[in-house]
C-alpha cells in the first residue's frame, strides 16, 4: 500500500536512527518501528476494587446469617 504520511520531527529522528543503524529504507524501517510498536506490551491500569456503602454492618461470625441478610431468605 502506497501512503503519505506527515512526521514529527522526534519521529523522523527516530526513523532516521533506525535507518542508519540498520541499512534499511525508509518504508522498511517505518514497517519495523509499527510491528514493534504493535507487538510491544500493552501497559494496563493496575486493578483497583470499588466499592460502596451498603448502610448495613454485618457480623461475619455468623456466615448464614450474612448471607441471608445480602441475598435474602430465598438464596438458601
Amino acid at each position: 500500500m502506497r501512503t503519505t504520511i506527515q512526521l514529527d520531527s522526534d519521529v523522523q529522528a527516530a526513523l532516521d536512527e533506525v535507518r542508519k543503524s540498520s541499512d534499511l529504507g525508509v518504508s522498511q524501517a517505518v514497517n519495523l518501528l509499527i510491528r514493534r510498536g504493535l507487538a510491544a506490551p500493552r501497559k494496563r491500569r493496575p486493578f483497583q476494587q470499588r466499592t460502596e456503602p451498603l448502610g448495613l454492618r454485618i457480623d461475619v461470625r455468623d456466615v448464614g446469617a450474612a448471607l441471608e441478610l445480602l441475598e435474602g431468605p430465598s438464596a438458601r
